[in-house]
């Protein structure tokens, strides 16, 4: 049964749509309200080349708030429970982003362009809603918006000499998350070291969406001795790498967690002297301990990804989800990722996976997978 996505006015394009219908795009997802690329028809090829070689993804869906205004860096930290206190123009950060009640509610790359500008590029959520909103609550200077910034990522083991070949050697030197503003052949961007796999590469956040084709085609040109070839971002390679991803793994309306249920414990400072949002419950989740845990697992057999999360169970009753599983040809085994309850997350004993009408069994594995 082949299922079809309508597309209206409703769903944006990228800067780069065009060029991927030219070039063999065969499914859409919807990602902050974008159509963005599931596959070009290969997906094993797709995987491929990430692991091997060098991939291009068009990833324009992934949204730029833009904090400007004298108190940017004021709004900044108050978003955050991470201490931006030494963050440096061109440096990015990993920043958890929770509400009131300590709850994530995004995990975006925070890149700091000036003294009065900050780039938050945001997962699949409204937040700039929520950043301009407290920004006006709280009476500060600073003017919220999305830019005409559209990232292209270029992901793999060869990506390096393919960024190498468009803008220069001194690329190799760029720190992880670490960026420049500059320009290819006129065309303004912002280029980093960053990207949503462990493979390694850059993004290149194109800041005039009317040169999206133009930009593809450079890019795909350079990449050519490369075996460069279309793609997306792949769920397998970010379940073997243990990569989060909000909207998976936790999302506020279905499936809450907060940062020290998924790891990130490391990033919120309670003592650094700072307020943020949902600053006094995460005190007392620090207090208290987390009462679930983020775990990988290995389940039997190769059950059919339902796209949705499903209940983790011990001894028959229902102690978590699995957000997302996959088959991994890397581990050749059936791999998945979820929370459960901190109390059980030692246990050596079976675990299940309810798949529809289906159990299947399932042991906890580290993560990563690789």
């Amino acid at each position: 049964m082949t299922h079809h996505i309508g597309i209206g006015p409703n769903l944006r394009k990228s800067a780069y749509f065009d060029a991927t219908v030219r070039d063999g795009v065969r499914s859409f997802s919807v990602y902050n309200h974008m159509l963005i690329p599931g596959h070009f028809g290969e997906p094993e090829a797709e995987y491929d080349r990430l692991m091997r070689g060098v991939a291009m993804w068009d990833v324009g869906a992934q949204r730029q708030v833009q904090l400007q205004g004298r108190d940017s860096g004021k709004l900044a930290q108050y978003l955050t429970p991470r201490n931006l206190s030494k963050t440096k123009i061109g440096q990015g950060r990993y920043v958890p982003l929770c509400d009131h009640d300590g709850w994530l509610i995004n995990d975006p790359v925070l890149l700091k362009l000036d003294e009065d500008r900050y780039w938050l590029s945001a997962a699949d959520s409204d937040i700039h809603l929520w950043a301009a909103a407290i920004g006006r609550e709280r009476g500060w200077d600073v003017q919220v918006s999305e830019p005409d910034v559209s990232p292209l990522a270029i992901q793999g083991p060869l990506a390096e000499d393919v960024v190498a070949k468009l803008f220069g050697e001194h690329i190799r030197d760029f720190k992880y998350f670490g960026f420049a503003q500059t320009e290819l052949d006129g065309i303004a961007l912002v280029l980093a070291r960053s990207g949503w796999s462990k493979q390694g590469g850059f993004e290149l956040y194109l800041q005039d969406s009317d040169h999206g084709t133009t930009l593809w085609d450079k890019v795909k040109a350079a990449g050519q001795d490369f075996g460069i070839g279309p793609g997306a971002p792949n769920d397998t390679e970010r379940l073997e790498s243990g990569l989060i991803s909000y909207g998976a793994d936790m999302r506020l309306q279905t499936h809450r967690a907060n940062p020290f249920e998924m790891g990130m414990g490391a990033l919120v400072d309670l003592t650094g002297g700072h307020d943020f949002v949902g600053k006094h419950a995460l005190a007392q989740v620090a207090k208290a301990g987390a009462k679930r845990t983020r775990v990988g697992l290995v389940i039997k057999g190769t059950p059919t990804p339902p796209g949705h999360q499903v209940p983790l169970l011990f001894n028959g009753a229902e102690v978590g989800f699995v957000s997302e599983f996959a088959y991994s040809k890397r581990v050749d085994q059936t791999i998945g990722v979820g929370l459960m309850r901190a109390d059980l997350a030692g246990t050596d004993q079976p675990l299940g996976v309810a798949v529809g009408p289906m159990e299947y069994s399932a042991a906890l594995s580290p993560i990563p997978f690789v």
